[in-house]
């Protein structure tokens, strides 16, 4: 901050934002998650290096808020700044339920918040939902992804749903769709951490969080905890994890032996069934 009082500048660039067209609509059980693997997958962890990535386009109106927010969450993985999405009908309705008194919105024209023309930079990225299936990363990045089904499975330890990225209502949600009923593998542990404590209690309300309990599932703290490697849980050098976060470098959720691969939460939930990758779209029960 000397620096700034004494110059008047600061170091941090305005970024060029760089634009991703999303066409069609996603699949059964294919997720948000999906979309930014594939993108990881594609084009590697500096495709938008120091740049401001917006989501676009007629697949963008087919998202929830939780959904779009994992696109925003894991821009970074892809290297950029910022991920933005311009606000519309799914956007104003949140913000009735969420921020009633709508003071950055109400009297704006419907132009404020959208990007100007010739706005973006090249190169321009575009992802088919219609034609989407379900990705997974493979240790030790996000770039190792591809559609799950592709891989050769490990056999898993640890499944988590968790981290602000992959256990949102709406991730719960789908988890609880591929739980309910069953129980997981014995040779599995099912970890579980609510992005949220508001999340957490509409889970309950909904009575997920019965779902998983019953299906074996532990509940671990509304925190960061096992993304970022902290607790007692944090994994062992035999382990290997399947997990809803959103990174999977060496080390990142403990020992520095172990093992993560990264999948929507419906493919985690899948895994913990099975003890390995599991296409989720066979395993869906009605709730």
């Amino acid at each position: 901050m000397a620096g700034v009082a004494a110059t008047g500048e600061i170091w941090i660039k305005v970024p060029q934002t760089r634009l991703v067209t999303l066409t069609g609509t996603l699949g059964y059980q294919v997720f948000a998650k999906d979309i930014i693997l594939n993108l990881c997958g594609r084009f590697g962890m500096n495709m938008a290096e120091y740049q401001a990535l917006e989501f676009a386009g007629e697949g963008v109106a087919t998202l929830s808020m939780q959904e779009r927010m994992t696109l925003s969450n894991m821009s970074a993985e892809l290297g950029a700044q910022a991920g933005i999405i311009a606000p519309d009908a799914v956007t104003a309705e949140w913000l009735d339920t969420y921020a009633p008194e709508r003071t950055l919105v109400d009297g704006m024209p419907d132009t404020y918040w959208q990007s100007d023309v010739g706005s973006h930079c090249g190169p321009f990225y575009s992802v088919d939902l219609d034609t989407l299936s379900p990705y997974a990363a493979a240790p030790h990045s996000p770039a190792n992804a591809a559609p799950l089904n592709d891989h050769d499975s490990p056999e898993f330890t640890i499944a988590y749903i968790g981290a602000c990225t992959g256990a949102k209502l709406v991730d719960l949600r789908a988890a609880a769709k591929i739980l309910k009923g069953k129980r997981i593998a014995s040779s599995m542990r099912l970890l579980i951490a609510p992005a949220s404590l508001a999340d957490q209690q509409a889970a309950r309300d909904e009575g997920l969080m019965r779902i998983f309990e019953e299906a074996g599932a532990r509940f671990l703290p509304t925190a960061c905890g096992m993304c970022a490697g902290y607790g007692v849980d944090r994994l062992g050098a035999e382990d290997i994890c399947i997990s809803s976060t959103a990174r999977n470098f060496k080390g990142r959720m403990g020992d520095a032996g172990s093992q993560v691969w990264l999948a929507s939460p419906a493919s985690v939930a899948a895994a913990a069934l099975t003890g390995k990758l599991t296409d989720p779209r066979h395993l869906v029960s009605d709730i």
